[in-house]
């Protein structure tokens, strides 16, 4: 727990900071951290697998980036969904997997960077979307979490409305823990961008003790390892 603790207490300093300016509070994308090393990444590749399924989660595969359009359809084809909304990436070509989904008949809903008056309008789009792809900035081997800091191209929106997400993130982002994890988001991050952490479909126990799925997320939560060239 020490470690966490101390980046705890950097993530609260920076906090108490003086803020950034409002236009590039949110609007900013973090660069991705690299956690794993190329030598460590079979074994947290396992590990993460192992736990995503034992949550509700589907491992959908660690894919090179020219097999993502591909397994993308495929994951499209196999859950039925129509429509699909993608945030923005730094890690793969979001407009060509857009593009490949609508060549298979997928309406695409493209999220970008919105005024106050356009956000709202953009929710609403994302609302009705029946899957959700987002980048992660990193993923938990020991849990089977991902975790995204939002910005206004990557809206939370993408995570908290589709009835299904599809989360992509690189296997040199795979965290062995969560103190590892927050610590390569660094302070800065999350003390300037909304950061979620995910594990699983969404569930609550909080009507008359039983689970439910999808009260306050997706109900399902698919989970892509994406191989970049340079590892």
């Amino acid at each position: 727990m020490g470690a966490f603790v101390r980046i705890m207490a950097s993530v609260k300093t920076a906090l108490g900071s003086r803020a950034r300016p409002a236009a590039a509070n949110h609007h900013e994308a973090p660069v991705p951290p690299r956690v794993a090393s190329a030598a460590q990444s079979a074994e947290l590749i396992s590990s993460f697998a192992r736990e995503l399924e034992a949550v509700g989660g589907h491992f959908a595969g660690a894919l090179m980036a020219e097999e993502l359009p591909a397994r993308a359809v495929e994951l499209a084809d196999q859950t039925g969904v129509l429509s699909i909304a993608i945030g923005a990436s730094v890690s793969f070509d979001a407009e060509a997997l857009a593009n490949s989904l609508e060549q298979h008949g997928r309406e695409i809903i493209r999220c970008g960077p919105a005024g106050d008056d356009q956000r709202r309008a953009a929710i609403e789009r994302i609302a009705r979307a029946d899957l959700g792809i987002v980048e992660a900035d990193c993923a938990i081997a020991s849990t089977g979490t991902i975790v995204v800091a939002a910005t206004a191209a990557r809206p939370s929106a993408l995570t908290l409305l589709p009835p299904a997400l599809l989360a992509i993130v690189r296997v040199d982002r795979l965290a062995p823990d969560a103190a590892a994890a927050i610590s390569a988001l660094g302070a800065e991050t999350i003390a300037h961008h909304r950061v979620v952490f995910i594990t699983g479909p969404s569930r609550t126990a909080d009507i008359e003790k039983l689970i439910v799925v999808g009260v306050h997320g997706p109900k399902q939560l698919h989970v892509i390892l994406l191989w970049p060239k340079d590892v």
